[in-house]
């Protein structure tokens, strides 16, 4: 069995299958998800409706909430959340969800706001965004992990022990994901957000990491 880790493929739906492709996913696997899963790219509806179509055709797939779950839960339950939804890829999501036309995101919805914002599997803990450090027990500050940014500097690796934090929520370049990758035994924690939907220099990867052996795979994003 083998344990992936895949993080904010922001509507990117048909890029997600073709990394699930390369990876060979398969129903003796597991799959962490950590959030991110719709704004900028063309398909947010149809990342989640294939998350869903995975878990009823019996693969094991696990599904954080990252901040843009909950931009689109607040935005729809308070119009005056809109603005900053709109802004961060929101109008990409209702033409995917084809709002003009009435239809009801209600089930999506419920899902979002459903989801829990950290795992631990074995000595990992996976994050949307990353750990507030500073406080008796980081990992009961819901908020922090899913928008906390600039956190490095703060980790308590007395807290942390010989674990690792795996995340996404703030693009890294390829170069800098292999680096740390590298460099995990001694930094403990990894970013895995390549930017998938951005088509910057650097940028535009969706990123797969395997727990168990360490491997990391990219697929060229955007779709």
């Amino acid at each position: 069995m083998n344990q992936y880790i895949i993080t904010d493929i922001h509507g990117c739906c048909t890029t997600f299958k073709k990394l699930l492709k390369k990876i060979r996913f398969s129903k003796k696997d597991e799959l962490y998800l950590l959030g991110d899963y719709i704004d900028r790219g063309p398909d947010s509806k149809g990342v989640i409706d294939h998350i869903w179509h995975l878990q009823k055709s019996g693969h094991t797939v696990h599904c954080l909430k990252g901040n843009h779950e909950q931009m689109m839960v607040d935005a729809l339950t308070h119009e005056s959340a809109q603005d900053i939804w709109f802004k961060n890829g929101g109008m990409e999501t209702c033409n995917s969800f084809d709002f003009a036309s009435g239809k009801s995101p209600d089930k999506y919805l419920d899902w979002m706001d459903s989801l829990p914002t950290y795992f631990e599997v074995g000595k990992y803990i996976l994050v949307h965004a990353g750990l507030k450090f500073g406080v008796k027990n980081p990992l009961e500050d819901s908020d922090a992990q899913m928008w906390v940014r600039n956190w490095y500097h703060n980790i308590n690796y007395n807290w942390l022990g010989d674990r690792y934090i795996v995340h996404g929520h703030t693009p890294r370049i390829k170069s800098d994901i292999l680096k740390m990758k590298d460099e995990l035994e001694e930094r403990r924690v990894l970013n895995l957000d390549g930017g998938c939907v951005f088509g910057k220099e650097g940028y535009g990867e969706l990123v797969c990491f395997e727990m168990g052996g360490g491997d990391v795979v990219f697929e060229r994003g955007g779709e």
